[in-house]
């Protein structure tokens, strides 16, 4: 089989190939640039905890090494406080990683240029994309002219993409939704790692909101909101905010170090759609967001752990429409949820007029922009797939547990095959479905007894039996499962189904559905392919190879079976 071929290496095509060669599929990452990153201290990226946790999976050590957590975040209106949160406290609220994006650009490269399945291209300027039955052809102009050929193609290469463009793909949206003038300066402020949203500062130049979030060594990012269509900010006009600001927040101005500036527009866009035959955006180059607080990256990495493992199946082993069509399904509803919720809440947030006055307004505010900022509720919690094509049929010996279908599981502590205890999501990532026996007491055995005890044998006896390559973990205990309960896990770490006891036939089907069916090959028949399926591409993605193995037993068996339609509508979301 070809590599995947991936376009633009910043952090999300960085991420991707490094995602796929943990699968063991390789890849050719064309860059455009000559393979360094004008550092820019200004520009930041803000990791969720989940995102953070998939960037040093994926071999990133600048967010361990070189990132900051924050010890706490701070709002203010006017001249009070209005909320104080800590973090790490009892662990139920994670701080996010604040690091300048070119040392998360230089940590994900070095783990690139370490890995023996990427071939990294300097200079490979996209210019042409073909697609036919068994792959896609690209091409890249001078210098070093190159045909490539790869079985998937995958654009990463920001908001004026390439690919999208050679793709045809609409990329609709809304132009400066908000404008900040960004400052990175290393100084002294009162609230010792934390970060701070404050509301109608009382001084002159404070505007309607900014923003102080701490990065390493005294170094601050300070973000003023500007009105959307002002003038321009010259480097005079945003000298004077810095020193307004400070000494508003100190009583007098402290001496600083001003390191970098920049003024950023934010857009919100969605491209129509996201898969075109072979072909897939993720990242900048499938959507775009930033308004209050919410942010693209985190939303490009989490694109980077949806796709990464469907490409890996559909090059090792084939896959269904249905599963290639998912990454669109469940990735664009969810970045078109988040970019609805910041539109509705733009005009409250950002409106005037009696109603931002009433009591109780401005803590309600507060609210919703904290959340933006912190990762949660609907501007930034992590997604959930509850209406994902690949979700199985409700079967009656599903029970319920902590985490909804379709929700990211909860990282509890698990035994794995060879004996060692370490967290759930370090298992992530390698391709493998996950199941999860929740048997509490099993912690103080040796695991080559209670292997050989109570449902176990059985268990494993249906592990192995499925249609998929699985892994099967133990834990002492999970939120809101009872004894015995068995949990089936993606493998990017969203609960599929969750079974009261040992269900072999369910956890087949649940397992089977996940996996969105039988591949494409193993319902045509080796050697014959599928009619064309998404727009502009030849032949259908699925379509298999000559060349490749045949199906191995399991996934005859679960042809036999029947348990999955290969055909599915994607999302309509516009």
């Amino acid at each position: 089989m070809d590599p995947v071929i991936v376009v633009g290496a910043g952090p999300v095509g960085l991420a991707l190939s490094l995602a796929l060669a943990g699968h063991g599929v390789p890849s050719v990452l064309l860059d455009e640039g000559a393979g360094k990153d004008e550092p820019r201290t200004a520009r930041t990226a803000l990791l969720r905890a989940d995102t953070a946790e998939l960037a040093e999976r994926l071999g990133c050590t600048t967010v361990r090494d070189e990132g900051t957590r924050w010890t706490g975040w701070r709002s203010m209106r006017r001249n009070q406080d209005v909320r104080e949160i800590r973090f790490g406290e009892d662990g139920d609220l994670p701080s996010p990683v604040h690091l300048p994006q070119h040392d998360l650009t230089r940590g994900l490269r070095d783990a690139v240029m370490a890995h023996e399945l990427v071939q990294i291209v300097p200079h490979g300027r996209l210019d042409t994309i073909e697609q036919d039955a068994d792959g896609v052809t690209a091409h890249t102009r001078e210098p070093g002219a190159t045909w490539w050929r790869g079985s998937f193609l995958v654009g990463c290469d920001g908001a004026r993409s390439t690919v999208r463009k050679l793709l045809d793909v609409r990329f609709p949206g809304r132009t400066a939704v908000e404008r900040h003038a960004v400052a990175a300066l290393r100084t002294e402020l009162p609230w010792d790692g934390e970060a701070l949203l404050h509301r109608m500062p009382p001084w002159r130049s404070g505007g309607q909101e900014v923003t102080a979030r701490p990065l390493r060594d005294g170094v601050w990012r300070l973000d003023w909101l500007l009105p959307p269509r002002g003038e321009l900010v010259t480097p005079e006009g945003l000298v004077a905010r810095v020193r307004d600001t400070l000494a508003g927040w100190c009583g007098e101005t402290p001496p600083y170090e001003l390191l970098d500036t920049g003024v950023y527009t934010l857009h919100h866009r969605l491209a129509r759609k996201w898969r075109v035959g072979r072909a897939f955006l993720a990242g900048d180059a499938a959507h775009l967001l930033g308004a209050l607080g919410t942010q693209g990256l985190d939303e490009g990495l989490r694109d980077v752990d949806n796709l990464a493992w469907k490409l890996a199946q559909a090059w090792q082993l084939g896959a269904s429409e249905k599963l290639l069509d998912s990454y669109q399904a469940e990735r664009r509803a969810a970045v078109a949820a988040r970019l609805r919720a910041a539109d509705q809440a733009l005009p409250v947030l950002r409106g005037s007029g009696l109603r931002t006055y009433l009591p109780g307004t401005g803590r309600g505010h507060d609210t919703l922009l904290t959340d933006g900022h912190l990762g949660r509720g609907a501007l930034g919690a992590p997604p959930e797939y509850t209406r994902s094509p690949l979700a199985p049929p409700h079967a009656e010996a599903q029970t319920l547990v902590g985490t909804p279908l379709g929700g990211p599981v909860a990282d509890v502590r698990v035994t794995a095959p060879d004996g060692a205890t370490v967290r759930l999501r370090d298992r992530l990532g390698r391709g493998r479905q996950l199941v999860v026996l929740v048997a509490p007491g099993t912690g103080v055995w040796d695991r080559r007894h209670w292997m050989t005890a109570g449902v176990m044998p059985r268990l494993a006896a249906a592990v192995t039996a499925l249609p998929v390559r699985a892994e099967l973990l133990v834990t002492e205990g999970y939120p809101g499962a009872s004894a015995h309960t068995v949990l089936l896990v993606r493998p990017d770490g969203h609960l599929v189904a969750a079974f009261h006891g040992v269900r072999p036939a369910e956890l087949y089907a649940a397992a089977d559905a996940a996996r969105g069916g039988a591949p494409a090959a193993a319902r045509t028949g080796p050697g014959r392919q599928r009619s064309g399926e998404a727009e502009g591409s030849a032949t259908s993605a699925g379509a298999e190879r000559s060349d490749r193995p045949e199906p191995d037993e399991r996934t005859e068996r679960a042809d036999r079976t029947g348990q999955a339609d290969p055909t599915d509508r994607t999302a309509d979301i516009n």
